[in-house]
Formats: C-alpha cells, structure tokens, sequence
C-alpha cells in the first residue's frame, strides 16, 4: 500500500498513518487522522469550502474476509481507489501470497478503479469477501512475479546493483531493530555497568586508520533464507495449441531445497504439479497433483522446508519498518558494494529481455507516449488545493518514471543494444529512439558548434539545456511547453534523452522551426503567440525583449535567446526546445576583443579562456545580483530624497544621512530570495515616489539609471541572453540599449568575483556553511550562484584570507573536489577508448595510477581477446563503447598526475604544488578521494579494505571493480503547496508560537507526501523540523520517532554516507539519550562519528560538535578516561576553527573541567574552568550570568581540592586510623548531562507557560531557519538544522 506511489486519496487517515511510518493497517482510533482543516487558512489558501471537505473526509472501517484466513479490520478512506485495498492485501502477511483476486460486497463484484464514495451500500463495518478469480497468461505472469519479489523482500541484491528504486539503509542494525516500542526493553539507568562503551579502535581520536568495511555492515536478516533452490521458466514454455485449449498458460521448472525437481502447470484455475522433466514433455497432471490458486500454496504442501522459511521470511518482511523497503523516487547508486552470489532468476532474466525492446508489461499499448503523459499533466487544472495535488502528483510521478526509462535507454544505447536511426553514420553522429525516447551523444555533430568549442561545447550545451528546462519548467506558463529532458552520463559517454514532439521527425527542421533560430543567428524568425507566451516568462527569469536583425538585414523581435527555437508539434501545442542560453554570459570567461571587464574582475586574472564559449551565469546568482541592485536603488533614492528634504529645511546633517544610508552591505546580498519578493516589492516604493512630483521623478529616474534598470519609472533588471553570441547582429536603433546590456554583464561578471565569493567564505568562517564533502560544497556554491569553474578562483581567494587556518578544512576539501573534477575529466576520455571486455581491467588500471603509490601500475590486458583481434575490425558502424585500442593500458601513475596537474592549470586556473606529495602537502585522504571519484563516475568497487600505501603490489585488480553505473540530472518538479504550508509553519516557530507552527509542519508532511510518495528529501527536511519541535516541546518520544525516519529516509534518498545522513545520526543520538536509550545513542554517535571520518576527516569543525555529544554521552555513563579523549579532541578543533577567545572554546574547557572533577583530578579541572572564565569575563563582562556561573563553579573546585588535600594530609600523619571526612564524588546526573547535551546543539527549553511571550527562542530558530529554508526552492536539500548550535550559548539562554 505504502508502495503505491500514485495514489489517489488526500490527506486521509490512511496517510496519515502511514506517514507516521505505522506501516500497519489496523489503525482504527480516529485519532490517526490529525488533520482539522484548519490549515488551510493559516496557509493563505483560498479555502472555499469544498478545499476543507476533502482535506477533512475521515475514514471507516470495512471487514476483510479472506479464503482460510479469519475476518479483520481495515481502515479506509472514501477518497482511496478498490485497488488500494489490493495493495494493502498483497502486502499484508497472511494474504501476501494472493494476486488474482476480486472483493466483492454482497456478491457484487467491485471496479478496480471506483473510489469507495462511489459504491453504494458500502459504509462502517461492511464486510468485502477476497474471491479467487481465474487466471489469464497476464495474471499467471504477475503472480510469479510477486511471489519471486516476495522470496527477495530481505535481499539487498537489488540495492547493491542499484535496480528498482532499491537502496540501501542500515540504521536498524545500530538501533537493534525498532525505536519506537524498544523504550521497554532497553536497559534503564540502574543498569548502566552493562553497557559496553567502548569504540573500535578506529573511531578513537588521533586514530589514523580509514577502513571501508564497516561502512557496510553486515545485517543478520540479510543471511538469506533459502525457500526454493531455482524458480524459473520451463523450456516447454509457450503451451502447443492443445494445451492452451486445455487452460494451460504456461509451465513453470522449480527445484526445491531437498532437491526435488518439479515442473508445474499455470492453468486458469490455478497451479498443479504436471509429468514433464527436463527431456520429455508430459503435460498430464501428476498424481497428486496440488492444484492450489497460490503457487505458495502448493510449494508450501510439496516442500517442507519452503513452508518453513517462507512463513519466517514474511514475518521478517512485515517487521522492517515501511521505509527500509519503500521504493524510492529516483535510484540512487551505492560506490561499494560486498560480493553478491548472482542467483538465478527468471523475472530479472525476462525483464531484462523486454526492457531491453522498449516494452513496458503493466499498460495498454505497451509503449508509454512519454511526451503526451509529460505535457498532458502540466494541462491538468490548478484552480484549488486538491487540483493543485492532484496535479502535482502526476508530474512528478511522471517525471520519476521518465527519468528511470530515460537512464535504462542511455546505458542500453552505450552498452549497443539499440539501433540507430541513422545507422549508416559513423558512431559519434548516431542517434536512437528506444521506447519513444530520442537520444543522441554529447559530440559536435556536423561541426555544429565548431566557433562555440567544438566537442566541449556539446559536452556542455546539455546540462545548459537541461537548466534551462528546470527555469521554464518552474515559471510554469499555460500554453508554453518544455522537452521531458534527462542527461546521463555513463561509461565516458555524455547521452541526452529526450520526450519526442508530435511529427518532428517527419518534417525537416527548417520547415517546422517558427520562432528563434537554427544557425546561431544567420538565419532568424519570430512569430506572434510565442513572443506573447515568452513574455510571461521573461520578468521571473529577467530576460529582456529585444530585436536582432536576421539575414536580410530585417529587425526581428524575440523573448529569449536566438538559440531558443520554437516549434508548434502535430498535437497543436507550442514547444521551445534548445535553451542552453536561457541565462546571460559569464564574460569572466569570455574574452572578447575590445571589451574590458571591471577592475574587480581584472585583479583576479579574468576574462580568463574557457574550454568553450557557452559559459553562463547561474539563476542564483541573476537573482542575487538583481536583489543587491534593488537595494542600492532604494539606497540611492532615499539618500536623494533626503538630501532634498534636507536642502528644503536647510539643515546640514546630510553627512550623518550619507553614512546611514550606507550600513545595508553588500552582504545583504548574499541570500538570494525567490524572484516574487525582489520584483513585487520592487513596483511599491518606486509609485510611492514618484506620485510626488516631478523632483522626486527625477529622483527615481536618476537611480533607475544608476543601477542599469530597463525602466526609467521604476525598478527593473533584465539581461539580453544574445549579447555577445557570436553571429548575432543588433539594429543600430538599439546601440545605446546594447552598451546599457554590456554594462549590465560586466556588473555581474564583477558582482560574483568581488560579492558572492566573499560572502561565501564568510559563510564559512562563522560557521552558517559547513560543506563536508564535494557534493555539499558544490551545492554550497551553487546557492550563492557560484559556477563550479569558478573553484580555483575560490581556493585561491582563500589562500589570501588573513584567517587561512580557520578555513584548513573547506580549503581541504575545495583541493580534493578539484583533483577528483580533473581526474574526472581525463577518466571520461580514456574510457571512451576501452572495448567492453576490457572495462575493468581498465577501470582498476586507473585508480591505481590515480590512488596507489606502486610506482609502475602495469595494466592486466584480457589474455583471450588478444588472439582474436586479429580477425576483420573493419565495420563502421560499431556501438559507440567499443573502442579496439589498448592505448589505455599505457597510462602511468606520473603521466596522470602530470595530465591532472595541466588540466587543473588550463580548466580551473590553479596551480597544484609538488605532484609527488599532493596527498600529504594539502592533507587529504585517500579513502576521501577513493569515494569522490567512485560518486562522479559511476564506479562501483568491492567493499575491502584497500592497502594505498603499498610500493609493491598495486592497491587495486580487475576483480576489485563490480560494476560501472550512470550518473544522472533531471528536473526535479516541485511540490509548491506543501512548501507554501512548510514556510508559513516556519514563519510561525520564529515568532514563538510553536504549536501552531508544528500543526502548520504536519500538514506540510501530509502534503508533500500526497505529491511525492512517502519518500524524497523534502520530507526528510520536514521530518527533521518536526522532531526538532517535538523534542523542544517535550515529547521525547514522538521526536524519536519522527527522527527515525528522517535517518531512514536520508540513508536510502541520499545515501548511507552522505553529509546529511550524518547529522540525521547526531540529531537522533541526542534523542535517544533523551528517552534514556544510552547504549543506542553512543552506537549512532560512533557511526557518525565512522562517517565522518571516512568523507572528511577528523580535522572538521562539526567532529567537535560530534566529539562533544560522545564526551559527554561517556561522561554520563562514567567512562570518564574515554570521555576526556573525545571533549579534548573537540576543545582542540574549536580553538582551531572558533579561535581561542570563542564562547564555543569557553564551553568546552567547560566540559573538560567537569570530567575531571569527576575524577577527582581538581588541579586538572581548576585550570580549564579557569581558562573558561576568562573567556567569559573577557567576552560578556563580570556582571554577566554566565561569568558568575563560571566563577561559582570555580570556588566549588577550590573547595574540593582543599578538602581532598586535607585528608590526603590527615592520612599521612595519622596512618590508616585517620578520620576521613567522606568527599563527595559525584556521578553526573542525567539530567545535567542532558542539559549540556541541548546547550551545546543549540536546543533552548522554555516552559510552556511562558510561549505566548517567547522572545529567547527566536534568535536561535531564526538563524537556522533563515538560512536553511532559502536551499530548498533553490532546488538543493534544506541544509542542517545542526548548524544552528548557539554559540556554546552567547547565551541567548
């Protein structure tokens, strides 16, 4: 049920409860059902009445009745389809095993499609009965199918080999199964003697050892239990003509565990056990012969041992929580993987067969018109919420479907499966369709982009399209459509598939293009409806309408770049297609003759060459720009009115004015805000103004000049995309507008080099970015509208930081992101050279030229195939991975890194120093850069643990490399409503009211599960806040529980390592802590400790958040020596990253001293709290509370030492008939751990009766909410919420 992502019903009780991950279904307490519909009016809806009906339908219980099972309750929704209840019966584990059934109510059979409103005489306790109906070919087929996805249901092959949205979770083996009722059997504080604290070796401080295995550790569920040996297609298979006519549809051939070998006959009535063998064929039925509706059925009565294990396996199957085994949106790919035995499997064999003809089993016609499904749910209607869901839904399900057939199409097109259309053609120029998609390779076809940089321009002009396709698609204008559009790279081939236009492919381009241009420019037309729809487009995107002159010298009006064709299809509708120049160009990366860039771009060494000419600016950073214009305006004309005020009243303070008017920095500019705000309120202060009279017209003309703006009445900023395109010509009409437009470019070009870098680093010098490993620092710069070409300009900004040291860590990872991109690079053109038999040896061959320090890698060529090569090569028409040379296994380790150094010198612009020690000069990992290269090209390797260090042997063989997958972009559609609830709810934490924010978060949940399924990133980030709410207002339990599946959700959306599933592990120790779950709550401590190790290192300022959480942890379980290792470890990275003099510091010697006055050792613990007050009296005062703390603590430590100091004094003179004063060591109590544990991650309690008036919990909230919110619309993950932790408490407590 949980599975079925399309499904119909609102935010039903249902949902509800399967959000809340109950995964069961006999929920019958209305309770489940939370929403009250008020949601809606807090959200800003228009909530007319029949809005709230849906959102408020509750549920009703039916009765099930199933042959041989007893009658039970189900919990259903009038808004849920019959089908859903198939689901959940095909789920659940007494009726998993039935497919070929109907329900019927009171003898009436019901329609698979009806919802339950519709059928009457169906109300609270009506009893459905489960008849067995016959079966036909299709039936049969499914059945097999399901019982073979039930035999594998705990088999993690399938998320191993990333297949069907399958991957992989391991938070159930640190939690030993379920939070959410273990409260009961975990061990209570009494009992804490028996808890084991302490980590492997590896994970302790200062340990310099990386292992990979226990990255993935082995699940003991996992042990496969084996119910039958084989269960495959017979070879009599299809049944002759007299068979058929006796029901047969098809056999089936089965050894079962005792080595019983059978051959079964599917017939419409069900499955029985037939005389054939493997050699002759006797259909009769055996004696006897079983006949069973389920094949379950009649294995179970043929094999003990598959009744056994089958009946343990469901159990098992229906104990894992839901999300552990929830198919997830897109696939995600794991880089390693153990050796997995590949068992026989007749599904996966046929699946492979027909998916490799484009066929598609589950629907009508067997081919899906992916075009028609892509633009006929952008015409669904939007008018109100349920439409809009509705909407929404199908999008994005249609999208994640086109995504995975578009990716199975690009490798079946590499791996030379399909034909090509134009198989005449030498290989780089061929194109395929496959299952209605149309792909084509990313090389220069025809010299097309020959002046734009040839075979790199092609590389790139996909990604461009595709971000282009994102920025129309989210504008989302009626009437205007977009290409289904996925760009896949795999095995060193760049592959864009894309949604066919009705009739394209019979017509030839000239005649069918209407609007923009096929030869960048020579040659233009225009065309009246698309300039009106391109117009709605161009204030969100800022594209200025402009004329250009096409080849008779005609001035020719366009709304976009010449590049951007529009073509009107077979099916009437308007489609804009080639959008790689949506946005302007970067000139930083333009050199053009007679044009000089602003001295701010000039001092960093730009306009620098640029492999290709299509260089564009980023939306974050157009959108950023035009927000720090829009201030300057309003600057500008506030200073100007005053001044006229001032000249008015003849006063003489406008210095002071000037000065005021200045404090808004440009640093203001660094979070860029979704378009509507900057162009909304960009209309309201100029009308205001200007309705004065004439001087204040002058004024707002006056600013609107200064700051570029295309309107001389109010604030407004577009770009003209063809500026500088080559072969694009303007009228002279327009001279002045394209100067103004060159300006405008140049600004910002200069914009990103002298602002958006600065705020970058800034950013992480106090700590609001914290990237930890390549792919959050690239999301870091792409927020702030930074090109990753733009890397080197980055590192070497830092290197001239005054404060470099506190920077070691974001400066570490910028080196290693960089070598692996270049590594990349060179890795994507020397695959391209290796025939498929060669693909691992060649693979292993590189990383050990790029990883070992055996210094001559010497490549395995296949023994066999050599002989063979001599044999006739000559054919042209080749699948284009299947280059004959062995020119690869030429490649050296010293000849790579000579190639990685030139291409960082020639593409990023930065010089990498002594090649021979790269690894130990910038103090990277290998295992680190082992995981970023394996992410980016597709690698997948054995999990083991690889010796790097060795100068003997190579750390890498053929064997060690399992697999090579795609790497894959695509859209990612929106679900705006449920972020609409998401921000408001947001809104509401910030001012204090955090219950209705909570309510408002819920029903975002539901939303965003109507829309997405139960699984995507979002949700993640939602589940996240709403624990974090829970927890702050003291429901431990239901915070645990929501965090569990945000850790779940992370580890299978994202991936088990990835920098987000380890601050989801942080958050959820703490919770565990909280419920009084220690043993749990050090195990996840240490495996984000793990983590982190193996992606960043140790020398990262959130190891000393994470270190502090473990210290304290031990500390509280009195393991104080242990403890002490890690609150050092921590007070050594926050004096590194924070500086001596921070507050951060201050709480850590904090820390230190209390452990040590656990173990008595006060000298020890005098000095650090000392250190603390310091910091404190120097940084807050004497008069402040957290100085007289310190201070109190510290005459508390004096007292201790004297008295111990007196009895040891009173023990050496009176020997052991002493009188000893008995001191009093304390054990921490939980509860002052705990409160340490909420300080430093910044968790503030407020008693509840004081929430009206909360004003403290603001600045906190406020701070991470501002900043993590912004990510999400910008299309990139809602940043952690961890990076909130106040400032060991400036103490805003």
């Amino acid at each position: 049920k949980v599975a079925n992502h399309s499904k119909l019903s609102f935010s039903n009780c249902r949902d509800t409860a399967m959000v809340n991950g109950d995964g069961a279904h006999e929920h019958t307490e209305e309770s489940d059902s939370k929403q009250d519909g008020n949601g809606e009016a807090d959200g800003g809806e228009e909530s007319n009445e029949q809005e709230v009906i849906v959102i408020q339908d509750t549920g009703f219980t039916v009765k099930i009745q199933a042959p041989g099972t007893e009658p039970f309750d189900l919990q259903v929704s009038p808004q849920e389809m019959v089908q859903e209840i198939h689901q959940v019966l095909m789920d659940r584990e007494d009726t998993c095993h039935r497919t070929c059934f109907s329900l019927q109510l009171d003898g009436n059979v019901l329609d698979n499609f009806a919802e339950l409103k519709s059928i009457e005489g169906l109300q609270e306790g009506s009893l459905l009965k489960v008849v067995e109906e016959p079966y036909t070919v299709r039936e049969a087929r499914i059945h097999v199918r399901h019982i073979r996805d039930l035999l594998k249901s705990l088999d993690p092959s399938d998320a191993y080999n990333g297949v069907d949205c399958n991957s992989l979770s391991f938070l159930s083996i640190f939690t030993d199964g379920d939070l959410g009722d273990s409260g009961k059997r975990k061990k209570k504080g009494n009992e804490l003697e028996q808890i084991d604290c302490t980590p492997p070796e590896h994970i302790l401080p200062g340990s310099k050892e990386r292992p990979l295995v226990p990255l993935q550790p082995q699940n003991k569920d996992w042990k496969p239990m084996q119910c039958l040996k084989v269960l495959t297609m017979s070879g009599w298979n299809p049944p002759p003509g007299n068979r058929k006519m006796h029901g047969d549809l098809m056999y089936l051939y089965i050894v079962t565990v005792e080595e019983r070998h059978v051959s079964i006959t599917a017939s419409t009535r069900g499955f029985y056990l037939n005389q054939s063998t493997t050699y002759t064929f006797n259909p009769k039925p055996a004696n006897p012969s079983f006949l069973s509706h389920s094949l379950v059925e009649l294995l179970s009565q043929i094999s003990p041992a598959f009744k056994k294990n089958f009946t343990a396996l469901q159990k098992k199957r229906v104990q894992r929580h839901p999300f552990e085994r929830i198919a997830t949106p897109f696939q995600v790919y794991s880089w390693t993987a153990p050796q997995v035995d590949h068992a026989m499997d007749c599904v996966r064999a046929e699946d492979a067969y027909t998916s490799r003809l484009g066929y598609e089993e589950h629907i009508p016609g067997q081919t899906r018109d992916w075009n028609e499904e892509l633009q006929t749910t952008r015409e669904l209607p939007r008018k109100n919420l349920p439409e809009r869901l509705l909407r929404e839904r199908a999008i994005f399900k249609v999208h994640s479907d086109f995504a995975a057939a578009a990716t199975r199409g690009a490798m079946a097109v590499i791996d030379g499966n399909v034909m090509a259309i134009n198989p005449g053609e030498e290989t780089r120029m061929q194109m395929f369709i496959w299952n209605n998609i149309f792909f084509s390779l990313g090389f220069d076809v025809r010299d097309h982009y020959r002046e734009l940089g040839g075979d790199a321009a092609a590389h790139a002009a996909p990604t461009n399209d595709l971000n282009g396709v994102r920025a129309y698609g989210a504008v989302d204008v009626e009437g205007l459509y977009t290409l289904g559009t996925v760009v896949v790279d795999y095995r060193g081939y760049r592959v864009t598939a894309q949604s066919i236009i009705p009739g394209i492919l019979e017509r030839e381009q000239e005649q069918s293009v209407i609007y923009g241009s096929i030869d960048f420019g020579k040659t233009v037309v225009s065309h009246n409806k698309y300039l009106e729809l391109l117009d709605k487009t161009s204030r969100p995107l800022k594209v200025q309408r402009h004329n250009v002159l096409n080849e008779k010298n005609e001035t020719v009006e366009l709304c976009s770049s010449v590049e951007c064709k529009g073509i009107i299809g077979n099916d009437g509708r308007h489609y804009i297609l080639d959008l790689l120049r949506t946005f302007p160009p970067d000139l930083n990366f333009l050199p053009v003759e007679g044009e000089e860039l602003p001295p701010e771009s000039q001092r960093q060494g730009f306009p620098r060459q640029h492999r290709h000419r299509l260089a564009c600016l980023r939306q974050e950073l157009i959108e950023a720009f035009v927000e720090h214009r829009y201030l300057l305006f309003m600057k500008m004309a506030a200073l100007q009115l005053m001044q006229q005020k001032a000249n008015k009243e003849t006063k003489t303070d406008v210095p002071a004015i000037t000065e005021n008017a200045n404090t808004p920095t440009e640093s203001n500019a660094d979070t860029p805000q979704t378009h509507t705000t900057s162009s909304d309120s960009s209309n309201a202060p100029t009308t205001e103004v200007s309705s004065d009279n004439p001087k204040s017209r002058e004024v707002v003309l006056n600013a609107c000049k200064a700051v570029g703006s295309i309107s001389n009445t109010s604030f407004d900023i577009r770009f003209n995309p063809d500026i500088f395109s080559p072969g694009v010509r303007f009228p002279d009409d327009s001279t002045d507008d394209v100067q103004k437009q060159k300006q405008l470019l140049k600004d910002a070009a200069a914009f990103l080099v002298s602002c958006q870098i600065p705020s970058l680093v800034k950013d992480c010098l106090d700590h609001s970015a914290l990237p930890m490993d390549g792919a959050t620092l690239t999301e870091a710069l792409h927020q702030r509208g930074i090109n990753v070409r733009y890397l080197g300009t980055v590192l070497e900004f830092l290197d001239k930081t005054p404060a470099k040291a506190q920077l070691e860590h974001f400066y570490r990872i910028g080196i290693s992101e960089l070598i692996t991109r270049c590594a990349k690079h060179i890795f994507k053109t020397y695959l391209q050279g290796v025939e498929l038999s060669a693909l691992s040896a060649a693979v292993s061959h590189f990383l050990n030229c790029f990883l070992s320090s055996f210094p001559d890698a010497v490549a395995h060529l296949p023994p066999d195939e050599l002989v063979s090569r001599r044999k006739s090569r000559k054919r042209r028409n080749r699948v284009p991975g299947s280059g004959d040379n062995t020119a690869w296994a030429s490649l050296t380790p010293s000849e790579l890194w000579k190639n990685i150094v030139s291409e960082a010198q020639s593409y990023y612009h930065f010089a990498i120093e002594c090649v021979d020690q790269v690894v130990e000069k910038y103090g990277l990992q290998k295992s680190t850069l082992l995981r970023e290269i394996s992410i980016k090209t597709g690698i997948q390797i054995l999990i083991k643990e690889y010796n790097f260090d060795s100068r003997h042997k190579p750390a890498f063989t053929e064997e060690d490399i399992l697999n090579i997958f795609p790497v894959v972009k695509h859209v990612n559609p929106k679900a705006s409503d449920a972020f609409h609830f998401f921000q408001s709810g947001q809104a509401k934490v910030q001012q204090g009211f955090l219950k209705e924010g909570c309510e408002l978060i819920n029903e975002a949940l539901n939303l965003f599960n109507n829309v997405y399924g139960a699984m995507h990133v979002e949700i993640c980030a939602c589940l996240r806040l709403l624990a974090r709410l829970n927890y702050i207002m003291g429901d431990h339990a239901e915070a645990l529980s929501n965090q569990q599946k945000a850790v779940l959700m992370s580890e299978r959306v994202l991936g088990i390592e990835h920098p987000n599933t380890i601050q989801e592990y942080m958050h959820l120790a703490l919770y565990c802590f909280a419920n009084g779950q220690l043993s749990t709550a050090l195990k996840l401590l240490y495996r984000a400790r793990y983590l982190m190790l193996l992606v960043c290192g140790e020398d990262h300022p959130e190891m000393a958040l994470l270190d502090s959480n473990i210290g304290l942890v031990l500390h509280g379980v009195m393991e104080y020596d242990l403890s002490l290792r890690f609150l050092e470890n921590a007070l050594t990275i926050n004096t590194k990253y924070h500086g001596a003099r921070s507050l951060k510091v201050a709480l850590s010697h904090h820390l230190v001293a209390r452990v040590y006055e656990s173990k008595a050792e006060f000298r020890s613990a005098l000095q650090h709290e000392k250190e603390g007050y310091t910091i404190y009296k120097n940084q807050m005062g004497e008069a402040h509370e957290k100085t007289k703390e310190s201070s109190e603590y510290l005459k508390y430590l004096t007292q201790q030492a004297v008295a111990l100091q007196r009895t040891m004094n009173e023990i050496y003179k009176n020997g052991s008939n002493a009188s000893i004063m008995p001191l009093k060591f304390t054990a921490p109590s939980m509860a002052s751990v705990l409160e340490q544990l909420n300080i430093i991650n910044g968790i503030i309690f407020i008693p509840l009766s004081l929430l009206p008036h909360i004003i403290i919990i603001i600045d906190l909230f406020s701070a991470f909410l501002l900043t993590h919110t912004q990510s999400v619309y910008n299309g990139s993950i809602i940043h952690s919420l961890s990076h909130s932790h106040s400032d060991g408490g400036k103490l805003r407590l």
